[in-house]
């Protein structure tokens, strides 16, 4: 990145807290959003999920849920500046168009931004985009969130992403796969929803002492990813990795601690276990890692928004484990990203 990008505020619904500051507090605390849900198909099963509980009248379709909290989350991380609707891009990832989403029965890709700013009421930039690709893809669009910014009059933007896999259609292929977790499956994921967005601005803002700013990011496509019938070998996260600190930003001795989407699942687990002995090389005593998949489940495309959102609340309310921080992001269909933030101060 040519300059560092600053979080200067965020929103987001989960499962564990109708708002960032709930759902945060809730991940900070070690809280458990899970519950069981009985499936249709096969008739009468149970499911372990973190399901967001709503009014039946907000989640009449699939797709009318996505919308509604994407525009929940997109209104709340609006009202945390100043700047007006139209002055703000949205950069917006939903769900992978290769999953075949039930929403998309109801929205057709191509529509899906609209129908979320029509549903905040609001009118935003015109350089407003939905991007494919998950969690990881919603990294890559720092380089372009800064591009708008400085080149085509947008005083912020916002970046987040929605997804559920509380559906028919997801919990359907994941039973297949032998990925959901349950009581023959201890190393598999909880399927959650949410829709998570950050604030960016290109310089800090207000009389505050302590800014979040992210410095660098890397992106890589995984070829034996988890739809594939073989293991990662984690080469495409640690590329991520690399690329993420190869600038004048924070190196990888500086790096305190860890957030990552990893979901528990065992594709998951050893990944990151060949991956990152391989590029945190400075000797730790210990290597903090913050899974909010622990509290919330796996929410998708709505992850990576989500892992800069903790990451700048644990600089600027002061619990993080130290400076400097990186976010890990994997997406189902492969792509692996990578960001480094750092606690800025100044007098």
């Amino acid at each position: 990145m040519k300059r560092p990008l600053y979080v200067a505020g965020g929103g987001a619904v989960t499962a564990a807290g109708l708002n960032a500051r709930q759902t945060l507090a809730a991940i900070r605390a070690s809280l458990s959003a899970f519950e069981e849900m009985t499936l249709a198909e096969p008739f009468g099963a149970l499911q372990i999920v973190a399901r967001i509980p709503t009014h039946h009248r907000l989640r009449r379709t699939d797709g009318e849920w996505l919308v509604n909290m994407a525009a929940r989350a997109t209104n709340e991380a609006l009202g945390t500046g100043t700047s007006a609707s139209e002055a703000t891009a949205i950069l917006l990832t939903p769900p992978e168009s290769f999953r075949k989403h039930p929403a998309y029965h109801d929205i057709a890709p191509p529509e899906f931004l609209a129908a979320v700013i029509k549903a905040t009421g609001q009118r935003f930039h015109a350089a407003s985009r939905a991007t494919d690709g998950g969690a990881a893809a919603t990294i890559g669009l720092l380089e372009r969130a800064l591009e708008i910014m400085e080149q085509q009059g947008a005083e912020q933007v916002l970046l987040g992403g929605v997804d559920s896999l509380v559906n028919d259609t997801d919990l359907a292929r994941l039973r297949q796969a032998g990925r959901l977790k349950g009581e023959e499956n201890a190393q598999g994921l909880v399927p959650g929803e949410a829709a998570a967005f950050v604030r960016l601005t290109r310089n800090p803002e207000g009389k505050a002492h302590v800014h979040a700013a992210i410095h660098g990011f890397g992106l890589a496509q995984e070829q034996d990813n988890v739809l594939s019938d073989r293991y990662s070998q984690g080469r495409a996260l640690l590329g991520a990795l690399r690329d993420a600190v190869n600038g004048s930003g924070p190196s990888e001795p500086d790096i305190d601690f860890v957030i990552s989407n990893g979901n528990g699942e065992r594709y998951s687990g050893w990944e990151q276990l060949i991956a990152r002995p391989r590029f945190y090389r400075t000797r730790r005593e210990t290597l903090p890692t913050a899974y909010p998949a622990m509290t919330i489940g796996e929410i998708g495309a709505a992850g990576g928004a989500l892992a800069l959102l903790l990451a700048a609340d644990s600089f600027l309310k002061d619990y993080a484990p130290g400076k400097t921080a990186v976010c890990e992001l994997a997406s189902e269909n492969g792509l692996r990203a990578a960001a480094v933030m750092a606690r800025m101060t100044r007098r």
